[in-house]
């Protein structure tokens, strides 16, 4: 945690956006009962392998833990980290959506995670919550989106359905501008496909302005937002609120797929197309991920930022998927973005 030296400064600003007195503290001890609540349950779940934990410290500030299962029943790899840092500055990348924070320290928070199954019929997946301040700034940011590969699309709407009920605990508007949010961010635009079912995504919130705060302001998250308009006032509590409700959303929406699909029988066929399509998830994490950036651009661990990589994976010059085969469903209906709340068993 930060000293009194190292805090950076709040400048004079109206009081509704202030962040709670002791905003660092009560984010941090969420963060660090998230991952518990997490690696326990899935240490639970997988029953055969444990969770290893690496401390690691930041020369420039901070520090966090990295908790890794490897070659489990059910994962091959999963990783939940918790991480709390500090510094001078922000990276470029961030100033350049929040250049009001130019020149001030900062602090960060969060919890990420990534889990890659054994099974090719359970779906990766991927959650990210995190909280910043620095100077007359703060905001918390964060999501979760699932990446199936021989997907069902109840599994889907599963998810949705959970995330759904999270968000509009807190605002109906949520969910709809989130969710389009996350199939815009989850996109690989050298390949013209989504990473997977998406889920959910934000950034910036401060409780200020539009929800949506992204860099696509043609696009369908922006329009949406904009047609909303701007929210009634969200101070520091709503918001913090809100991603503790998205943060505990994870398990009730991922544990069920998991136990539906982990015992289904799978050969040499299904296991070469998971690995294919993990490569997808190599190539995003490594040219767009924000985290994966911000990580490395302000020195973190970097076993702990590339955690979320998968232990194996292999590249196919020219895949294309046989017709009417499961894997071009994939192609075809789950890398484009669905409404997946009103979709019903037929």
């Amino acid at each position: 945690m930060l000293t009194n030296s190292q805090t950076p400064t709040v400048e004079a600003v109206p009081s509704k956006s202030l962040p709670a007195p002791d905003a660092q503290t009560r984010v941090s001890q969420f963060m660090k009962q998230l991952q518990d609540e997490i690696t326990e349950s899935l240490g639970k779940l997988d029953g055969v392998a444990k969770f290893h934990e690496d401390s690691w410290e930041r020369p420039e500030g901070g520090g966090g833990r990295s908790r890794v299962l490897r070659d489990g029943a059910i994962f091959e790899q999963a990783g939940v980290n918790f991480s709390e840092v500090w510094g001078s500055h922000l990276p470029a990348s961030i100033l350049a959506q929040r250049p009001e924070a130019a020149g001030h320290g900062f602090y960060a928070t969060g919890t990420s995670m990534v889990l890659h199954p054994h099974n090719p019929y359970v779906p990766t997946v991927h959650l990210n919550y995190r909280y910043f301040e620095a100077g007359p700034v703060w905001w918390f940011g964060g999501g979760l989106d699932l990446t199936p590969y021989y997907p069902f699309a109840e599994d889907a709407a599963h998810l949705h359905k959970t995330l759904k009920q999270a968000c509009d605990e807190h605002h109906p508007e949520y969910y709809p501008v989130f969710k389009r949010w996350c199939d815009e961010y989850f996109y690989l635009k050298h390949r013209d496909e989504t990473r997977g079912v998406g889920g959910l995504f934000f950034d910036y919130q401060d409780g200020q302005g539009v929800l949506y705060r992204g860099p696509n302001p043609d696009g369908e998250a922006a329009s949406y937002s904009n047609q909303v308009g701007t929210p009634e006032t969200r101070n520091w509590e709503d918001l913090f609120g809100f991603v503790q409700g998205c943060g505990r959303a994870f398990l009730p929406a991922y544990v069920p797929i998991v136990e539906r699909r982990h015992g289904m029988e799978y050969g040499d066929r299904q296991r070469n197309f998971q690995l294919y399509r993990r490569g997808r998830y190599v190539e995003f994490n490594l040219v767009y991920d924000r985290g994966t950036i911000f990580g490395l651009q302000t020195n973190g661990r970097t076993e702990s930022i590339l955690m979320s990589l998968p232990p194996l994976v292999r590249w196919e010059y020219g895949y294309q998927p046989e017709p009417n085969s499961p894997e071009a469903e994939l192609y075809e209906t789950f890398l484009k973005p669905q409404d997946w709340i009103n979709w019903t068993a037929k």
